[in-house]
């Protein structure tokens, strides 16, 4: 999956679902707006190699919304957070869903 932040990351590779619970040979699954685990898989040496929260920010799979209308993304793409759902990076590049911004909203600090 891209990283479509500033933090220096490149491409995560997505490890969990938080939230998801276990259920017998079924893959836990994110959408938009879903904190997930993932790792640094291309970015800069610091970050790669670690564990750390992102949020999905765009997928390529269409969904449903609530209004009745489809959606999709042309790429699956993720932010990197931390535990409290704050960026690590300051900016994100391209669009993401609505979704992701009504459940983690950026403070104007």
């Amino acid at each position: 999956m891209n990283c479509c932040d500033n933090s220096g990351a490149r491409n995560i590779y997505v490890i969990s679902v938080k939230g998801i619970g276990a259920r017998l040979n079924r893959l836990p699954a994110a959408g938009v707006g879903d904190m997930v685990m993932a790792t640094v898989k291309k970015g800069k040496p610091e970050l790669r190699k670690k564990v750390m929260p992102a949020v999905v920010v765009r997928q390529s799979k269409p969904w449903r919304r609530a209004d009745g209308i489809y959606l999709y993304f042309e790429d699956n793409a993720g932010v990197i957070v931390n535990a409290k759902g704050e960026m690590k990076g300051s900016a994100i590049t391209g669009p993401i869903g609505k979704e992701a911004t009504d459940l983690w909203p950026v403070s104007n600090n």
